[in-house]
């Protein structure tokens, strides 16, 4: 683990966190969870972590072995980092952290977030009941970047790309997205002011964003 700070503890949640619970580790794992992405990309997905942090936290991953580099063939034939067997099993930690946090008083959520962050709360919050026998394809365009959503059988799948023919295609920020999908914006009102636009059955848009009740949030400590 070379100079990688630990606890010390023979505890397996303590030595976790010796692997993964430097700052940026975690989120680092969360923007490769949809597939291999160049040192850029992550960069674009995490922007306040400076180039210096992102390079040492990916070091770290890779001499942990949650994290491997390789160099795609052409005509590509540039180096990205994508995550071992071993670190995909985080993805299950990262979407109980989320729900847990979505609870939080103290969330701000006028603040940043990526399109991978967006997508792991979709798989987080998605319900079953909700969605009440909802079976459609949804492509989400984020400018350059579309990800496919499939719900079917009480199920839900997420993708990087496009399919041939989805049945519906949402064209918006992550911003835009994220305060519809929070109901801090109305989906009629947003696509009014053109932030959102729906190519294909609204109605089945509709019934996406009513797939993911809104939690209580927890209690804030009275000052």
């Amino acid at each position: 683990m070379g100079s990688m700070r630990t606890y010390g503890d023979a505890c397996a949640a303590a030595h976790a966190l010796d692997l993964v619970g430097e700052r940026w580790a975690l989120l680092v794992v969360r923007e490769l969870l949809l597939g291999p992405k160049r040192f850029s990309d992550l960069r674009n997905g995490l922007p306040n972590a400076g180039p210096n942090r992102l390079s040492q936290r990916l070091r770290e991953l890779e001499e942990t072995g949650i994290v491997r580099r390789r160099k795609l063939g052409p005509p590509a034939r540039s180096w990205v980092y994508e995550l071992t067997d071993w670190g995909r099993q985080l993805q299950p930690v990262l979407v109980h952290l989320g729900r847990w946090g979505r609870h939080s008083p103290f969330r701000d959520l006028e603040a940043d977030i990526s399109v991978d962050a967006l997508m792991l709360a979709l798989h987080g919050d998605f319900d079953p009941a909700a969605a009440g026998g909802l079976a459609a394809t949804y492509v989400l365009v984020f400018g350059d970047d579309h990800v496919t959503v499939r719900v079917a059988d009480g199920h839900i799948d997420i993708t990087r790309g496009e399919p041939s023919a989805p049945d519906v295609t949402i064209t918006t920020d992550t911003r835009t997205f994220a305060a519809v999908l929070t109901r801090k914006r109305a989906l009629e009102e947003a696509v009014h002011a053109g932030d959102l636009a729906v190519s294909g059955d609204v109605t089945a848009v509709e019934r996406l964003l009513g797939s993911f009740p809104r939690p209580e949030t927890a209690e804030a400590p009275q000052t």
